[in-house]
Order: structure tokens, then sequence, then C-alpha cells
């Protein structure tokens, strides 16, 4: 389970850098849901990598 975890890990943070690179080019906003609001970020302003974890009960 461990190795296909980890695989969905690489997605998602290959994805990330791909969506910031390509809205960087279109010069869009980021849209995300934080603190209960809809909140537009700017692409230049954006993290170009992020790690995603995961948690354990």
């Amino acid at each position: 389970m461990d190795n296909t975890r980890d695989k969905i890990i690489k997605g998602l943070e290959e994805t990330y850098k791909k969506m910031v690179e390509f809205k960087k080019q279109k010069n869009s906003p980021i849209v995300v849901y934080k603190d209960g609001k809809i909140v537009e970020l700017s692409p230049f302003e954006a993290s170009p990598t992020t790690k995603y974890g995961h948690k354990t009960k």
C-alpha cells in the first residue's frame, strides 16, 4: 500500500507544479477554498512546488 500511496503523492506534486506553470503562462489566478472562503491567489506569488502528506489514524 505504501508504494501506491507514494505514487499518488508524487503524481499530486507533479500536477500542482504543472498547474502553477500553466496559470503563470495564462496569467490566471489560482482559486482555492481557505478559511471558509473562496480566494484567488496570484500564480506568481504561489510556491512553485508543494509537499503532500498523509494522516494516520
